[in-house]
C-alpha cells in the first residue's frame, strides 16, 4: 500500500515501526479531542455524576 516492499529488511522494518508510530499519535489526539469535546455530554447523557 505504501510501497514498503520494495524496501530492504531493515529500512522495511523501521518504516513500519514509523507508521505504526504515526497511527498511535493520530489515534490518541483524536481520542483526546474527542473526550474533551463530548465526554461531559455523554456522561450527563447516561446519569453519571
Amino acid at each position: 500500500m505504501f510501497g514498503l516492499e520494495s524496501m530492504s529488511g531493515s529500512a522495511q522494518a523501521v518504516a513500519t515501526v514509523g507508521l505504526v508510530l504515526a497511527e498511535a499519535i493520530a489515534l490518541y489526539a483524536v481520542y483526546g479531542v474527542l473526550s474533551s469535546t463530548v465526554g461531559s455530554a455523554v456522561i450527563d447523557a447516561i446519569g453519571g455524576a
